[in-house]
């Protein structure tokens, strides 16, 4: 088994191997396109504004063609063949008057990488399976493990837990369970659950060739960014001091002598070498040539520089710190670990909520209005959820999450803060849901919505007196959580002594109640099924309304006894009138387990260890919105032979596994587009960074701050006991007198 594992080690290097000679040699044929045009990328950059071109291939060829034309009234005599195409993209249009920068921006376009299949020829591949027969709610069944139980047997042969007042037996989904012919995964590779959450890729080596070098003419500008393509997908680079300090000791300054003014009146006229400083500032290096009287002859930074000196690098090093659902913490212990400059945390905060957090917002309701817009005319389900920021009642945020059933796409997000509901965790969730009914029933025809069992949502949603009663929206609850009550209510009776038996039936009881929601479509076919279980428990399959539906079950299974402590309990829960009035809510058999599933990918974006301010938390929670909708449709891994791959899944809960198949990489394309809104959101405006920040019109700060804790009150017998320590002591005191 071990050597299995490490050859399998050793196939996955091969590619990536392959992967890094590829883009070496791409690279090596790149540099070869270069070209270099010196000291005319300014009249350059001026042609290709006067034109109003996009690209520096179309001045390549708008030139060529002025070229041709010029050559053919010389010559009256058409030029064979036609000028080939340029295939260069844009320069980049920082400011410069050096000849290298050209040459670093006019980077040819690399040919597109091979397909990687040979390098999932090793991946194991279940030709019989289904995906979505398998995963389909309809051919799943209650399941889970009898391993490691908490119930105790004793020594009259019954099991007791009252030892374990908490218990819920470990009930889940075992997908692909009702299929007649078992379809098996036990085959498939296993994967982690963060595989499927993150699907990270990985970071390919950067070419180890130099560029070639040119001596400059004189001292360049600073670069400065005048706009998005400046900074957006410009590669970058970790630079150590001792390789600055090697190269720059080996550069020479196109002057030789200092023309720095002393204070006498007189020029300095200091010869060289001069001394090099190093410095930082922020995640810049700072490379300063300096005479030996102290004059300044050059700086050089290793970051173009925006408006009112904001480095380029510190601005977006903030920038992807949020984009990427990172903590500034942590990313600022990973720079000190390595020995390097860190923005400032005041910069940082100061960046995200100027910059950033509205930029955000701004691209979710464009993105989300065109979803609307694809929606509209259409009979729309949706599922809904709440998350808290923090569990227990001690929660500061409530997200509300609203999903299309049939795209499983996120449609609405509404965060609800505490302050909003007078410092009442417990009603948050029901207030996102009212903001999200509210706005969705006046853009989209909403016929039906599912739910978890929550109280509150549920007597809004009464058809007699709820307050959405008139909108004809249809009610439905969660299949998992209708199962997951009922098994609650199953194991607190098979705690009481004497219905221990009731233990052993709790998991086809559920599994009874799982089955009967598939096969109903009416409350009256439900209740013509669901009944038949308390004549089952009792080996009475056939009975004078109906009958069992299963084959011989033969022999081995403990029947409970007719009229017994035991069948009377389990009649009770099968014939409870609150549980059987709401049980036409699952005959839809809907189920919210995408929603959970995004969820649980929020936690990447919005950790409940870490405390953001209200714009920060809900800036968050839509990038993790974005992310999900942007890779939720993404197409599967396939082979050369077009066969989809999959993998094992391990459940904790049911301890067993499920199918996932393998998807292709995250692409992130939308990243580039919020960057570029947040870097305009700079460049067009007027003023620096404030040096204080105000609260938004709608921050939900501006509330007012913390109640006080009013003091507890006293109890009839405090009072008297108080009354009489006081009489006690006056006596006392009169006594001693």
């Amino acid at each position: 088994m071990e050597d299995h594992t490490y050859s399998r080690g050793h196939e996955k290097e091969s590619p990536r191997k392959r992967k890094r000679e590829l883009k070496r040699q791409r690279d090596r044929k790149n540099n070869k396109t270069k070209v270099n045009i010196g000291v005319a990328f300014p009249r350059w950059k001026e042609l290709m504004r006067s034109k109003d071109f996009k690209r520096d291939a179309e001045v390549a060829c708008f030139l060529l063609d002025s070229y041709e034309r010029e050559l053919r009234a010389v010559t009256s005599t058409p030029l064979k063949g036609k000028p080939s195409k340029v295939l260069t993209p844009a320069v980049s249009s920082i400011s410069s008057g050096t000849d290298r920068d050209e040459h670093l921006g006019a980077i040819a376009e690399a040919p597109e990488i091979e397909s990687l299949e040979q390098s999932l020829h090793d991946m194991s591949i279940a030709e019989d399976v289904d995906e979505n027969v398998f995963n389909d709610p309809m051919n799943s069944v209650i399941d889970w493990t009898d391993e490691g139980s908490a119930f105790h047997q004793r020594d009259d042969g019954e099991r007791d837990d009252s030892s374990d007042e908490e218990y819920l037996p470990p009930i889940s989904i075992r997908m692909g369970g009702a299929l007649k012919a078992v379809q098996t995964v036990d085959h498939l590779p296993v994967i982690g659950l963060d595989e499927t959450v993150h699907d990270l890729s990985a970071h390919e080596d950067p070419t180890d060739e130099p560029l070639p070098s040119v001596e400059l003419p004189s001292y360049p500008d600073p670069l400065k960014v005048q706009c998005v393509d400046d900074i957006i997908c410009v590669r970058a680079a970790v630079l150590y001091e001792t390789c600055l300090r090697q190269l720059v000791t080996l550069m020479k300054l196109p002057v030789d002598r200092c023309t720095g003014v002393l204070r006498t009146g007189l020029v300095c006229d200091s010869v060289a070498p001069f001394h090099i400083n190093i410095t930082y500032k922020g995640t810049a290096m700072i490379a300063e040539w300096v005479c030996p009287n102290g004059h300044s002859l050059w700086r050089w930074n290793s970051q173009p520089v925006m408006k009112f000196g904001m480095q380029a690098g510190d601005f977006l090093l903030s920038t992807n710190i949020l984009l990427s659902g990172n903590n500034y913490g942590k990313v600022s212990l990973l720079f000190k670990f390595m020995n390097m400059g860190m923005v400032n945390p005041n910069t940082f905060c100061t960046i995200q909520d100027t910059y950033c957090v509205d930029a955000v917002k701004e691209y979710w309701e464009e993105r989300n209005t065109e979803a609307i817009r694809r929606l509209q005319g259409k009979d729309v389900v949706v599922l809904g959820d709440g998350r808290n920021d923090s569990p227990g009642h001690c929660a500061q945020y409530c997200s509300y999450t609203t999903m299309e059933l049939d795209t499983k796409e996120i449609i609405h997000v509404a965060t609800i803060d505490k302050r909003h509901t007078s410092w009442n965790s417990n009603i948050m969730e029901k207030e996102g849901f009212i903001q999200t009914v509210d706005k969705l029933s006046r853009e989209i025809k909403l016929v039906e919505i599912c739910t978890d069992a929550h109280i509150q949502i549920g007597a809004l949603m009464n058809p007699d007196k709820g307050k959405y009663k008139d909108l004809g929206i249809h009610h439905s609850l969660d299949m998992w959580h209708g199962a997951k009550n009922l098994a609650k209510k199953l194991a607190a009776a098979g705690k009481v002594k004497g219905q221990s038996i009731l233990l052993h039936w709790l998991k086809d009881i559920v599994n009874h109640f799982w089955w009967s929601c598939k096969t109903a479509d009416t409350k009256e076919q439900f209740l013509a099924l669901w009944i038949g279980i308390c004549h089952h428990v009792c080996n009475i399959h056939t009975w004078q309304m109906g009958s069992c539906q299963h084959s011989d079950l033969g022999d081995g299974k403990e029947w409970i006894e007719r009229d017994s402590k035991s069948h009377k309990a389990l009649v009770d829960i099968v014939f409870n009138k609150r549980w059987l009035k709401d049980v036409h809510k699952y005959l839809r058999f809907r189920s919210t387990a995408d929603l959970e599933s995004f969820q649980n990918h929020v936690l990447m974006y919005a950790s409940k260890r870490f405390a953001f301010t209200p714009p920060v938390y809900e800036a968050r929670v839509l990038l993790a919105a974005l992310d999900y909708n942007f890779h939720c449709n993404r197409p599967t891994r396939t082979t050369s032979e077009g066969k989809q791959i999959f993998r094992r899944l391990y459940n904790k809960h049911a301890r067993r596994y499920s199918l996932y198949a393998l998807k292709s990489e995250k692409t992130y394309e939308y990243i580039s587009e919020l960057q570029g809104k947040i870097i305009n959101k700079r460049l067009t405006s007027g003023v620096g960074m404030p040096r204080k920040r105000s609260l938004r019109p709608n921050d939900p700060r501006r509330l007012g701050v913390v109640p006080p804790i009013p003091p507890p009150p006293i109890s009839e017998l405090m009072r008297t006991q108080v009354s009489r320590g006081l009489g006690a002591a006056f006596q006392e005191a009169a006594h001693l007198e």
